[in-house]
């Protein structure tokens, strides 16, 4: 098996109907090689492989796939169906073993508002959401002195998918105990933590 590098195929409209069709043909492609030698590979290494060939593609760039229907991101969601009974016949454990692919968008977007947070995320990202504490209207109010960002206003649908909308409004839905953190190994570790509980519950 080879790993190329992914692209991101923009149509006109930002429908990303073409982008995801190109990645789940791709990764049907992975899985169906992968099952034709499964009966070698123990759990581990098959999910190493499927986090090599399957996951990396989805993960891509997917803070683009934000706002977009159920209906369209439900081929990505097939994949990782398809991906994880794979991984599972190959061992005994019964417990959800990824993310569902809402919500890896999600935690991309977190991931992305903690680097602004912190200050190591690009110029142009820092500078699309604004701080509440930095707004002269809320400099009195307690949230002033909190982490959390100002949510633009949008008259439109396809506004939501802005990072500038889609970023804070994510972001201010963790809990203040996220909001905190600077390291972002252990940010991480209780993001992934946090999705798990909202995704499949306690």
């Amino acid at each position: 098996m080879r790993l190329t590098c992914s692209a991101i195929l923009f149509p006109k409209k930002l429908t990303m109907q073409r982008h995801i069709n190109t990645v789940t043909r791709a990764c049907f492609h992975h899985i169906r090689r992968l099952k034709q030698i499964s009966q070698l590979l123990g759990k581990d290494v098959a999910a190493g492989l499927v986090s090599a060939f399957i996951l990396s593609r989805l993960d891509y760039c997917d803070a683009v796939l934000t706002g977009l229907p159920k209906s369209t991101i439900a081929p990505l969601q097939r994949v990782q169906n398809a991906a994880a009974r794979l991984v599972a016949r190959l061992g005994t454990s019964r417990s959800p073993l990824f993310l569902p692919v809402q919500h890896r968008i999600t935690y991309k977007l977190c991931l992305m508002m903690h680097l602004v947070n912190i200050g190591r995320a690009p110029a142009y990202l820092i500078n699309s959401v604004t701080a509440t504490r930095n707004v002269v209207s809320r400099s009195r109010l307690r949230s002033s002195s909190s982490h959390r960002y100002e949510q633009l206003r949008t008259r439109h649908k396809f506004g939501e998918r802005s990072f500038s909308f889609a970023g804070p409004a994510a972001w201010n839905s963790l809990p203040p105990s996220l909001h905190e953190l600077t390291n972002t190994v252990t940010f991480k570790k209780h993001l992934k933590t946090y999705m798990f509980t909202r995704a499949f519950g306690p």
